[in-house]
């Protein structure tokens, strides 16, 4: 097929994929569940105000959101999830209160009575009492007294009570998380209120909110039939779009490598410029980074065996579970997009030959923008999160408690401008070459096209507020996690890998521009779309499950063919001699396409299908396809592009090759150990639980202490070492090629 041709069908996709998901996204505006003017009883006492519900859900973003537990099975894993344990709570309490309007004790009744009163507390609970004419939610006098008994009980376990204490310690939850008793009350009416969505039936249907999910028979929450539907037409039409991708691959399969391979390095003598050396500055801010972040995540690990302190030393007092979670997360997003945008920076002007004026002055000051959204969002958040700042000022500068998109909104703001900066300074290098239009002028516009895609979608973070409905919050998050991390990054790296190849000879232009365009259409075709299958039980309408449920299954077809890509990867980096110098960015290629299939592909798919998710979101498998895909894939991947650039500033000796070899091997190995005997035996376990019991029951604390999950955590300790051990490496390698222990003999 031709570049036009491609470019035809590309633009096809995009345009039709962007306007479903707009489209179905004005759907989810019009049909989220009510946020009432008030919460009253059948009596006529208000319980709560719809002001108390949004207010109550700044307050939990304040305290870190989705990194304490999570809300509609998003965030953190060591506490539990908010809707699933309220829901649980107050069916167990609304059955005695049943039975004691009725003069009777349930816990005393025969199985037959039991019965009777399960019946009445579903009808209780799944009942839709929103008036719309008042605007109020109502409920009976029982529904409002256990109301306010599980208010006590929060109010005890997020503030000082002592009877708490030790269940604060299995939650990761320090003493006084919350100080006020009026932030408290509110947030107490946002937890009631996330709940009832998730057991109140739509206005005609016969399914919750929020898809009947959580699991739990006793409320009646059970998998509805389209969740079988859809699984299962996705699964078919998987294995129906992979045997159509082999057969035109295996039609049309051009033979990429080059036949006549350069005898000598064609980028060895390529003079950096000013701006592209300027780059190495921010090679050893991710080389920090990265020694930060896995800190942080050392930290955030043993929380989940000593949730009160490390090693005995009171740590939540000054660095709570919640803030080192958010650093973890947020510094692997922070160095992995740094090393991207470095290896942008420098491609730029090594693929044009145009050094612009003032460049270097440019990337001097893009990198002294980034410290300041690094440190300043970091900072920012430990101040939210230790309640020092007021609502406002927390969403503003503080910790904004959604998961990935934690940093303020003026942090957001300042990273926005930043990377408008580097597209302008990007496309002010890359200009000259595209007004060449010589033959490589299609790898150059996809590169464009992705580094403007780059810049400006993670604008969609912007596009909610302090107070937005939370199933419309959520929408827009997932345009930045899911599009912006895991869509246009992935087009982004796969084009500077297709140019870093053909620049070296080793690809031929033409069927690597083929290759380039073919796989961006696979890869978008499901993956915008995709993006749905994030919100199937986030009180969006069912159309959104249908639509996830079967583009996400598309996401793993371009995965089919990565063992091929990944051999070709292998056949290059034996392909000439002078390619050994290239032989670890090559091998962190390889490793990516090994990740890719793991993490995204196998992990990934084992949860992504509706019937599955329904089960097992926000368990530990999906911590699995986390760490496995965000490090894994992106993580090593940016590693890759970042020794492309070494290789190219430091290009007149080889290289240490025991020392960046132990770097790269103890960090993958490191990585499937820990995910392999730790993480997915724990999501298993609890798959089963959740399954049997309840997702509540998967994610308590009656099920999470037990001895085999302590067991379990603590086996996370020998691929943690294996893993920290090779980036520590990595980063000792880093430092070496400007000190001299990572360098050899002259090339």
């Amino acid at each position: 097929m031709t570049p036009k041709k491609l470019w035809i069908w590309l633009a096809a996709v995009m345009v039709v994929s962007f306007a479903v998901l707009i489209f179905y996204g004005t759907e989810i505006y019009r049909k989220v569940p009510p946020v009432p003017e008030k919460v009253i009883c059948t009596d006529g006492t208000v319980l709560a105000t719809g002001q108390d519900i949004k207010d109550g859900q700044n307050v939990w973003q304040s305290i870190g959101g989705q990194t304490v537990g999570s809300i509609w099975g998003h965030g953190a894993y060591i506490a539990p999830d908010w809707t699933a344990d309220y829901l649980h709570r107050e069916s167990v309490l609304l059955l005695d209160e049943l039975a004691k309007k009725d003069g009777k004790i349930y816990t005393e009744l025969p199985d037959e009575e039991q019965a009777r009163y399960q019946v009445l507390l579903k009808k209780e609970l799944r009942t839709n009492t929103f008036d719309g004419n008042d605007n109020a939610i109502v409920f009976s006098p029982e529904r409002a007294k256990v109301q306010k008994q599980l208010a006590v009980y929060y109010s005890k376990l997020f503030m000082n009570d002592s009877s708490m204490a030790e269940l604060r310690d299995q939650y990761a939850i320090p003493k006084n998380t919350i100080k006020d008793t009026d932030r408290m009350a509110k947030m107490n009416a946002f937890f009631a209120w996330s709940s009832w969505v998730c057991i109140t039936e739509r206005p005609g249907d016969h399914v919750t909110y929020t898809n009947n999910w959580p699991h739990d028979e006793s409320v009646g929450n059970v998998p509805p039939p389209s969740l079988h539907l859809w699984s299962g037409f996705s699964v078919l039409l998987l294995l129906a779009c992979v045997g159509l991708l082999v057969f035109y691959h295996a039609r049309n399969k051009e033979e990429e490598i080059s036949e006549a391979l350069p005898l000598e390095d064609p980028m060895r003598n390529m003079k950096p410029t000013a701006s592209m050396k300027a780059t190495l500055k921010y090679i050893w801010v991710v080389a920090l980074l990265i020694l930060v972040q896995m800190l942080a995540g050392v930290v955030t690990a043993h929380y989940g065996v000593e949730g009160s302190g490390f090693y005995g030393i009171p740590l939540d007092e000054f660095l709570p579970q919640s803030v080192s979670r958010s650093w973890h997360v947020q510094l692997a997003i922070f160095w992995i997009a740094t090393s991207w945008l470095a290896t942008g920076l420098y491609i730029a002007p090594a693929v044009s030959g145009h050094e612009p004026k003032y460049q270097k002055l440019g990337v001097n000051v893009l990198f002294g923008a980034l410290l300041i959204v690094v440190l300043g969002s970091l900072t920012g958040q430990w101040l939210g999160v230790m309640q020092k700042l007021g609502l406002v000022d927390n969403f503003l500068w503080g910790h904004q408690g959604y998961e990935y998109v934690e940093l303020g909104r003026i942090w957001q703001i300042l990273l926005l401008t930043g990377l408008i900066l580097w597209l302008v300074l990007m496309v002010r290098a890359l200009l000259p070459a595209l007004k060449r239009k010589d033959g490589d002028r299609h790898l150059l516009l996809l590169f464009t096209l992705s580094s403007v895609a780059i810049a400006m979608f993670y604008g969609a973070g912007l596009m909610y507020g302090r107070q937005t409905h939370m199933a419309i919050a959520e929408y827009w998050r997932w345009w930045v996690v899911h599009l912006w991390v895991e869509g246009f990054f992935e087009v982004f790296a796969t084009v500077v890998a297709a140019f870093l190849f053909t620049r070296l000879g080793l690809l031929r232009l033409k069927a690597a521009t083929n290759a380039v365009l073919f796989s961006t259409i696979i890869f978008l075709g499901g993956g915008i779309l995709g993006t749905f299958h994030h919100l199937y039980f986030s009180a969006t309408p069912t159309a959104v499950l249908a639509l996830g449920a079967t583009f996400s299954a598309l996401e793993i077809v371009p995965l089919v063919l990565i063992g091929y890509e990944a051999y070709q990867n292998y056949q290059l980096s034996k392909s000439t001699r002078w390619i050994k110098a290239y032989k670890w960015p090559i091998y962190c290629f390889i490793a990516m396409c090994f990740w890719n299939f793991l993490g995204a592909g196998i992990f990934g798919f084992a949860i992504n299908p509706p019937i599955a998710l329904y089960y097992i979101q926000g368990l530990n498998t999906t911590a699995v396809h986390g760490h496995a895909a965000l490090f894994g894939v992106y993580g090593i991947l940016g590693i890759g592009l970042m020794l492309f650039v070494l290789r190219g500033l430091y290009p007149d000796r080889q290289w240490n090759d025991k020392l960046i070899s132990w770097a790269f091997w103890l960090t993958n190995i490191g990585l499937l150990v820990m995910v392999t005997i730790s993480l997915l035996p724990i999501g298993i376990m609890q798959s089963v639980a959740s399954i049997k019991e309840g997702y509540w029951y998967a994610r308590s604390a009656e099920f999470m202490q037990t001895d085999i999950m302590h067991f379990l955590r603590w086996m996370r300790v020998p691929g943690d070492i294996l893993l920290a051990a090779g980036e520590l490496l990595l980063v000792i390698f880093i430092i070496g090629l400007k000190f001299g222990w990572s360098l050899k003999e002259k090339r």
